[in-house]
């Protein structure tokens, strides 16, 4: 099965490596990421649990690594596990933010659009946040 994808980006004024290691951090979600995490973050039983606009899912980060690769795995209230590619990539002294948005079975244009549109808010918010 193939997906349709996205590839939403943003450049960020400041070191790749500091944007990662913030980016990477689970409890910094909810600064950056309203569209997953609106509330605190919380580690239960060794899983990073979220409420989230989807309801009460969990997270699940790549191992810290020098690649700048912030892949993740949101596991949905469904049950259904949503595999994210994000990458932190060097670029001059500052850096670009890649996330694939796929678009999942059963959702159609209108809400394909909306997820990518919060992806951008998402990352948008990061570089706000990291260029302060």
């Amino acid at each position: 099965m193939v997906f349709d994808s996205v590839h939403v980006s943003t450049s960020i004024d400041r070191a790749a490596h500091d944007v990662y290691l913030f980016a990477s951090n689970p409890r910094n979600l909810a600064a950056w990421a309203s569209g997953l995490a609106r509330r605190e973050v919380e580690f239960v039983d060794g899983v990073w649990v979220i409420d989230s606009p989807m309801g009460r899912v969990t997270v699940a980060f790549a191992p810290l690594n020098e690649f700048g690769i912030l892949d993740h795995e949101v596991r949905l209230p469904s049950g259904e596990v949503v595999a994210n590619p994000m990458r932190v990539i060097p670029n001059g002294d500052g850096c670009d933010v890649v996330f694939t948005v796929r678009r999942r079975a059963g959702v159609d244009e209108a809400e394909f659009s909306a997820d990518t549109e919060a992806v951008a808010a998402d990352l948008a918010a990061l570089r706000n946040l990291m260029q302060a």
